[in-house]
């Protein structure tokens, strides 16, 4: 796809991977429009960035777990650039064990509403618009949590019910590419320990102890988290360059979900 005057809907636009995906799609000349709704001390930063591309962008405040206002922000992002090609679908809550403690209804409730329910109603509301492009992308943003659920060091930073809602994620992404079909593709990027995903700039990577982190990084292939470039230079290789893709799952996980079981060699057998 070329990407010069496209226009993308970001969600979880106000910082970390949203809002460096949103730059890097508008430094490649999309006119984008980046949704938020917390994090409101980061929007003057949001604002002066953006600024500097010199792109036409709108930013928009939604509530998502309001899916009544869902079709007005699509309306907005339509009725201001005319058009919706590319559809960012970030957008998640996950309670940290080692933050959150054991469940109570509401936390359970906003992780499914955020991370499973909010996706449904924003693919819904776009799919008209982006099959309209003729050559549309949506790329839905989730986690293997949705593989390794409570398991393992990972135990200490995935509760069960976002483990659930990131499975059910990868069954939309396949339901939504047959949806689409052929104006437009899905696909999604299942992320591992991303370092604002579950890693080292985030709340509950400084409540690990440091034997619990390490125990993540050496569970991990790559021996290190991943970061917001990885995820950046995915999210671009599927829009531009992955045409004959659609609902496809990529692990961007560093072989998290593999561990780190060694390869043992070859025994020299008996004949």
């Amino acid at each position: 796809m070329e990407l010069n005057n496209k226009v993308a809907l970001v969600l979880g636009a106000i910082k970390g991977i949203g809002k460096e995906i949103g730059l890097a799609l508008a430094n490649e000349g999309v006119k984008v429009v980046l949704n938020y709704y917390d994090w409101e001390n980061s929007l003057d930063e949001l604002k002066k960035d953006f600024a500097k591309t010199g792109i036409d962008h709108l930013i928009v405040k939604t509530n998502l777990l309001k899916t009544n206002k869902i079709p007005g922000l699509i309306r907005k992002a339509v009725d201001h650039f005319g058009r919706l090609d590319i559809l960012i679908n970030n957008i998640e809550r996950g309670g940290w064990p080692v933050v959150h403690g054991s469940y109570v209804q509401e936390q359970w409730d906003m992780e499914m509403a955020t991370t499973l329910r909010a996706k449904w109603w924003v693919f819904d509301s776009a799919l008209p618009h982006l099959k309209a492009s003729g050559n549309g992308v949506v790329i839905n943003l989730s986690s293997i949590a949705g593989i390794v659920g409570r398991s393992g060091p990972a135990g200490h930073i995935f509760n069960d019910g976002y483990a659930a809602a990131n499975r059910a994620v990868s069954l939309l992404t396949e339901t939504w590419a047959r949806i689409g079909a052929p104006q437009v593709r899905v696909n999604e990027i299942m992320l591992g320990i991303v370092e604002t995903r579950h890693g080292d700039k985030t709340r509950g990577w400084g409540l690990l102890s440091e034997k619990q982190k390490q125990s993540l990084i050496d569970h991990t292939l790559l021996a290190r988290i991943g970061a917001v470039d990885d995820v950046v230079k995915a999210v671009k290789f599927i829009i531009k360059d992955a045409s004959f893709m659609t609902g496809s799952i990529i692990k961007l996980d560093g072989g998290y979900t593999l561990g780190s079981d060694k390869v043992m060699p070859m025994p020299k057998g008996v004949v």
